[in-house]
């Protein structure tokens, strides 16, 4: 091959048609540079040998080790063979097993003392975890000292692999392409830092960033590299982000400045409570953008009970006070309806605006969602397009196009992460000119997350709890090891209730055969179909799996299968009700009236209850299969107890045996109250793979080197030198490299994420 094509050609003209089928079907390659900047996950070294014993089941694995043994074994009847191979890495141990014809061959070069990388998917048989017919490649002879000298010299690259294609074919290719851009000189690769900023934060040029990181000779240019590298995809992208921030800033918008003597200062005086300083600081930094001429987009984030909901109604009010409308929008119905009851009570009859009985300075507030009656539904729109109604709060039912408004000035956007970028863009383009936008979180989120994944918002932070909240005490349960600790978690319920208290139960799934999830997310992701087995009574142990598979693979527990067994054993003679998502919202509405009422003792739920419930007289929280939830959602579960003046209680039950992560998971869960440092524990466990990718704008992540827990310094740099840049050239007409770079960083999806988010 004596050119490249430009880094946006697709691979087959490089690697041929085959190859870049497997590439683009199964690792989501699809062009030069997609292949170049396809970096490995890691480096072999002579010396250096995988922990086999901790390989992941069930996973595609690359493995660097020795072979210690070898032997051919003859079954039904000498008629057939097979091959086993033992492979060591001085800690554990992983088989290898090769049938039929491919018995010769392997017997042939898997010899005892041999090095070799070996890739393959990890299954287990007869509790020994094995590769069954993997490929394989040797490394060096075991005769020729040159070339195990020249092994043990060479840092080998394993990239991110499939079953289709083996790392070593994959670093195959990446030196095709790396000798065909270094013979034409890099023609076309663009380098999008600027030299100056290049030179002066004494980093290596691109060329030799990904020969190094491609081809390191030392871990010195493997640091070099991705000490580079990481500049570029920070820098990149904070760019992105200081242009939409730029952007914003030039539109046009009402400023909103409450009037005096008016409606905020009506409710204001009514409070029974003084607001948090947190609350009047964060409040001050709305006001302040909100009198400008140009929308706000601030991101309000703070720990579960923390307040938000007090700032964004005041926010709201204010508003509504300079002629405005404001809509809040709740991911579920049960979360509106809770929003909308909270609000009517707190603002008592300035929510009756008009009506007999209300107040002069009041407004109407309206709740829209998808279940109400047609009638109810007239009268909410026929209020909104009027300017009758200053507050609406809904579910995506606001977002329909007969919704109409007198004068949107303000969208509160609840739990953001549950929602995608189309629904936000479309409330507020129903504006007569941009709305100013509050996003709201209660998921703590590190500063680095913040500045990449919402580093075009504004960002606010309320880390203090109102006064009167009580603490949470938190414990893991380990329902199989100890079952008499589950039969001690029903007794605290009870004594819960006894003292005039109410709880919560929360379950993985729903139960009703329908599916594994309710309509409006409840639950985590891949939960079963199939019955729960019994809360009270684990199951046996099976002889066949560990005790982690074993929890594993059994079907997550269901709301509907838990409420009996518990209204029938450990809670009889409780008021033991049940709450989920495809409950028919009328349902839904009158058991939470009841639970806030006190009328129902015990609340089976799935995690429809997770955000904005708040019931201050419910204490004692059971979450089941804890270990099938998320770190932050453990956390925001947990944020629902604790409420009013009595302390809180929240019990994690699992069945996953002790020095399992799940476990460790848990602990860590229970040993802290900061959300923002669970947070972190979070992304360190997920990692960043979905930081600006398919979590948020539905396509691969972007980000490949930069590791957002761990780069605070790289990004919070890329972030001030973009602003400046963009600040005094927002077209980057002064750096054409940098605009080209963007523009092939970024594709449309991800630009019109970063447009809309």
């Amino acid at each position: 091959m004596d050119c490249v094509p430009a880094l946006d050609e697709p691979l087959k003209k490089v690697l041929g048609g085959n190859t870049a089928k497997v590439m683009a079907d199964h690792l989501d390659l699809h062009t030069i540079g997609d292949l170049l900047h396809h970096y490995p996950r890691r480096y072999a070294e002579r010396g250096e040998l995988t922990r086999l014993s901790e390989l992941p089941l069930d996973e595609h694995v690359t493995v660097v080790a020795q072979v210690a043994d070898a032997r051919v074994h003859k079954f039904d009847r000498g008629t057939k063979q097979r091959l086993e191979v033992t492979l060591t890495d001085g800690s554990g141990r992983l088989q290898l097993v090769f049938f039929g014809r491919g018995v010769y061959g392997a017997q042939k070069e898997l010899l005892p003392g041999r090095r070799g990388m070996f890739a393959g998917k990890v299954g287990v048989f007869r509790n020994v975890r094995q590769l069954a017919h993997p490929a394989y490649e040797m490394l060096g002879k075991e005769d020729g000292a040159e070339a195990v000298e020249a092994w043990a010299n060479q840092l080998r690259p394993l990239y991110p692999a499939c079953a289709q294609l083996e790392s070593w074919k994959i670093e195959k290719a990446v030196g095709t392409l790396l000798d065909s851009l270094a013979a034409t000189g890099w023609d076309g690769l663009v380098d999008p830092l600027p030299e100056s900023l290049r030179q002066g934060r004494g980093l290596a040029e691109l060329p030799e960033a990904l020969l190094k990181i491609h081809r390191p000779r030392t871990k010195t240019d493997i640091a070099t590299a991705r000490d580079r590298l990481k500049w570029d995809e920070a820098f990149v992208l904070q760019v992105a982000l200081a242009r939409r921030r730029h952007a914003d800033a030039q539109l046009p918008a009402v400023p909103r400045a409450p009037a005096e003597d008016g409606l905020l200062d009506a409710f204001d005086a009514r409070l029974p409570f003084t607001l948090t300083d947190g609350q009047r600081s964060v409040s001050r930094e709305i006001f302040a953008d909100l009198a400008t001429e140009h929308p706000m987009h601030r991101l309000l984030q703070g720990e579960v009970g923390s307040g938000k909901t007090m700032v964004a109604l005041r926010a709201m009010l204010g508003v509504v006070d300079s002629g405005g409308q404001a809509a809040m929008l709740a991911p579920t119905e049960v979360l509106a309806q809770q929003h909308h009851r909270s609000i009517t009570e707190m603002m008592g009859d300035l929510a009756e605006g008009g009506m007999l009985g209300g107040s002069e300075q009041g407004t109407k507030v309206v709740l829209l969602t998808g279940s109400m009656g047609a009638a109810a539904r007239r009268q909410a729109l026929l209020d909104l397009v009027t300017g009758e109604a200053g507050i609406v709060v809904g579910t995506h039912a606001l977002i329909e196009d007969k919704v109409q408004f007198h004068d949107l000035g303000l969208v509160v956007v609840d739990e953001q992460h549950r929602f995608g970028v189309e629904q936000r863009d479309a409330l507020r383009s129903k504006g007569k000119q941009p709305p100013h936008l509050l996003v709201m979180t209660a998921t703590p989120i590190p500063r680095t997350v913040a500045m990449t994944v919402f580093g075009d918002l504004e960002t606010s932070v309320l880390d203090q709890l109102p006064a009167g909240r009580s603490p949470i005490a938190s414990h893991v349960v380990p329902a199989k090891d100890k079952p008499h600790f589950l039969a001690r978690a029903w007794e605290r319920v009870r004594e819960e209730v006894a003292a005039g208290h109410q709880a919560y139960v929360v379950c993985p799934r729903i139960g009703d055969d329908i599916g594994d999830e309710g309509d409006e997310g409840d639950g985590p992701k891949g939960a079963a179909r199939k019955p729960a087995k019994s809360a009270a009574k684990p199951s046996a142990k099976s002889s066949a799996a560990s005790p982690e598979d074993e929890a594993e693979k059994r079907p997550p527990l269901a709301v509907l299968d838990i409420a009996e067994q518990l209204a029938k054993g450990p809670l009889r003679d409780l008021g033991v009700e049940v709450l989920h998502g495809r409950m028919q919202p009328e349902a839904k509405d009158d058991v939470m009236r009841r639970f806030a009422a006190g009328e129902v003792d015990v609340l089976v739920a799935t995690t429809v209850i997770e955000v904005g419930v708040n019931v201050p007289n419910a204490t004692a929280m059971v979450i089941m299969d804890a270990d099938r939830f998320g770190v932050s959602q453990l956390h925001q579960l947990r944020g629902r107890v604790g409420r009013g003046s009595a302390a809180g209680l929240c019990l994690l039950v699992s069945e996953m045996p002790e020095g399992s992560p799940a476990r460790a998971r848990l602990g860590a869960v229970a040993a802290t109250l900061d959300g923002f440092e669970l947070s972190r524990i979070d992304l360190e466990q997920r990692r960043e793979g979905d930081v600006l990718g398919q979590a948020q704008s539905g396509a691969r992540s972007s980000l490949r080197v930069l590791a957002v827990i761990d780069d605070e310094e790289v990004i919070a740099a890329a972030r001030e030198e973009a602003a400046a840049i963009v600040a005094a050239d927002p077209e980057l007409t002064a750096f054409p490299e940098l605009r080209t770079a963007l523009d092939a960083f970024l594709d449309e999806e991800r630009e019109e994420y970063l447009d809309k988010g």
